[in-house]
């Protein structure tokens, strides 16, 4: 509780750091520029300046425009659409910044891309989370920041550190401003019981689990079941990621029909692919909260959603790193 104090006081005001941060650079890839800002605004700090473009034949360029010899870096770039042009370049940046001598870089991911290639869970398929991990170690990265990891086993991926921040506390606090009273939480499936028991627990409420079925790679989810007592409830639905939101409004529909009240929903990365964005209107979500590791597009606005910001969360996190602190600490109690 006192980190959410505290992260809520300094989230409205520019940080007063402690130690001076000469040796620090934050450069922002083209996926979050606007989370960037935040962050820097956060610790007080100016976003670094850096040239990316794509040649006519799909080529990525980029160039630091910064001196960072013997400086910490800290690139920010998240794994959203289009996903391989913004691996591709964070891989360059990396390589630009430690040919240009930097002391140590670190790549400050939102959200991991091919989160979900965790494993190898069918015949002659690639691992793809694991294959990421390989080329960002062999361009030379020092350490990873992400938050929310689709698969905890992913940070085994890496021979160097991986800091695995959560959502939760933003998403707690959202939930306590709503005052909802008669809620329970509900994973979408078990593979997200971990995140809702963590909320209901700090909740003080009872929880539910989606028996949800996928039969292909398309995205369509099939709800089998609703395990647990939602008759009657308000309910709050949340996961790790939404892409096209076929498993939120399949669940928000089941939900309705075992009796359901309000529903809500919070997920830590609104993707929000082809007519998510649409399909969350027409649901039975009342209100769809996300957070800005992924950029929310114009085009995917709606009333339903509503965007919360952890660059409080990332400043902290990059602040502990830069002074060689523990990032553990901003999770103590949860």
């Amino acid at each position: 509780m006192r980190l959410l104090r505290t992260l809520r006081v300094l989230a409205m005001t520019p940080m007063v750091v402690e130690k001076a941060m000469s040796d620090m650079k934050i450069f922002s890839g083209s996926s979050n520029f606007k989370l960037a800002e935040d962050i820097c605004g956060y610790l007080g700090v100016e976003l670094g300046k850096l040239t990316s473009f794509k040649f006519s034949d799909g080529n990525i360029y980029v160039r630091i425009e910064e001196n960072v010899r013997g400086q910490d870096v800290f690139l920010v770039q998240s794994g959203s659409e289009p996903v391989n042009d913004n691996l591709m370049e964070l891989l360059f940046l990396i390589d630009a910044c430690r040919r240009a001598s930097a002391s140590s870089v670190t790549a400050v991911m939102p959200f991991y891309p091919y989160s979900k290639g965790d494993k190898k869970d069918e015949p002659r398929v690639s691992i793809r989370g694991r294959v990421v991990a390989d080329l960002l170690e062999a361009v030379g990265v020092d350490r990873v920041l992400t938050m929310d990891l689709h698969a905890p086993q992913i940070q085994g991926f890496f021979r160097v550190p991986v800091d695995n921040l959560y959502a939760l506390p933003v998403l707690y606090e959202y939930l306590r401003s709503k005052e909802v009273g008669n809620l329970v939480v509900v994973s979408p499936d078990m593979g997200g019981v971990k995140m809702a028991r963590y909320l209901a627990r700090r909740l003080g409420v009872p929880m539910a689990i989606g028996d949800k079925e996928r039969s292909d790679h398309q995205e369509k989810a099939k709800m089998m079941n609703i395990v647990g007592e939602v008759k009657g409830k308000n309910v709050v639905v949340i996961d790790d990621i939404v892409f096209g939101g076929g498993t939120l409004t399949i669940l928000a529909e089941a939900l309705v029909e075992h009796g359901a009240g309000d529903i809500y929903a919070c997920v830590t990365h609104g993707v929000l692919t082809g007519e998510a964005s649409e399909s969350i209107s027409k649901s039975p979500i009342c209100e769809l909260a996300i957070t800005d590791t992924v950029f929310l597009a114009e085009e995917k606005k709606n009333p339903k959603i509503k965007q919360l910001s952890v660059a409080a969360l990332f400043g902290e996190a990059i602040k502990s790193i830069y002074e060689r602190a523990s990032v553990s600490k901003l999770f103590e109690g949860w």
